[in-house]
């Protein structure tokens, strides 16, 4: 008995040290992999998953608000995700449109929906652009909606100049919390420059006279520019102006209801020569509709002149 106790001391002796190093190997060698895995974020979702096709967007880097004109060729716009409903029927064109879509610059996914003709599309181009891209396929295409995909309470706004001189949209969405993108499209201006500018109030009952100051939150009472001021807008020979640029600090929910003003000089040393009051816009995923309940059209049968996102 004594000796078989030797044995078994001994053979637990010998394995013993051989689990203590594989467990030793284990903890050391093993454990140093694990932060370079590719496990996915868990982040929550947002509400809406319609950004799951795509990669989340890169923090929006902390540009200034671009002053030039229409190419804004020194910065780049912060990525949005967009969304378009375009007149299409089968595979064919789903392939056609992703084709076109992503010879763009600036386009990071292109994600499309067949069975509700809508096209989602991640990157910082403007909307022009990827619109005069999607009818060169030959297919009709209309903007729906606009913002991020984290869950903004509000998080697109739109201001429409309706005439009968100027006619124009504005459009603002929400980046971050700390960032807004603005893209405008006008026409009937004098060639020139023209200054601009968010003002405190949506009242119209005096055209631009009666919007009040130009908007400036008491947070930013202090700064040598009002929160408001969106620089200067340059109209060519034919009226037209386009602008594409990002703000900080301004919040596009604080921003409904307000208006939007344009000044026939640089200075706007001049009362204002149009205005428009902000209305809230169609987020991503809020608008699928395809027939306007008030007068039965169509969102094929919308000309482009009297199409803006706030109207579908």
């Amino acid at each position: 008995m004594a000796f078989l106790r030797s044995l078994t001391s001994a053979a637990t002796a010998s394995i013993l040290p051989t689990a203590i190093a594989v467990a030793t190997l284990s903890s050391s060698s093993l454990n140093p992999l694990l932060p370079s895995l590719p496990f996915p974020s868990l982040s929550p979702k947002p509400k809406r998953s319609l950004s799951s096709a795509f990669a989340s967007p890169q923090p929006a880097p902390a540009l200034h608000m671009d002053q030039k004109p229409p190419a804004q060729k020194d910065g780049v716009l912060p990525e949005l995700l967009t969304e378009f409903m375009v007149d299409m029927t089968c595979d064919g064109c789903v392939s056609a449109v992703k084709n076109k879509l992503q010879t763009l610059d600036g386009i990071k996914g292109v994600d499309v929906d067949l069975s509700n003709q809508v096209v989602r599309v991640l990157g910082s181009l403007p909307v022009k652009p990827m619109v005069d891209a999607l009818e060169q396929t030959g297919r009709k295409a209309r903007l729906i909606g606009q913002g991020v995909p984290e869950d903004f309470l509000i998080s697109a706004a739109v201001a429409e100049f309706k005439g009968p001189d100027i006619f124009g949209v504005v459009r603002l969405a929400q980046v971050n919390m700390e960032l807004a993108r603005i893209e405008a499209t006008f026409s009937g201006l004098s060639p020139g420059k023209h200054g601009w500018s968010i003002n405190e109030f949506g009242d119209l009952t005096k055209g631009a006279a009666s919007t009040g100051k130009v908007f400036n939150p008491t947070s930013q009472a202090t700064s040598e520019e009002p929160l408001g001021d969106l620089g200067t807008l340059d109209a060519y020979e034919s009226g037209e102006a386009l602008f594409s640029g990002v703000k900080q600090m301004l919040k596009v929910s604080d921003l409904i209801g307000r208006s939007i003003v344009l000044y026939g000089t640089e200075d706007k040393s001049e009362p204002g020569i149009a205005a428009a009051v902000i209305a809230r816009s169609a987020g991503v995923g809020e608008n699928y509709k395809r027939i306007c309940t008030c007068d039965g059209t169509t969102i094929w049968e919308s000309s482009n002149m009297n199409f803006a996102t706030s109207k579908v």
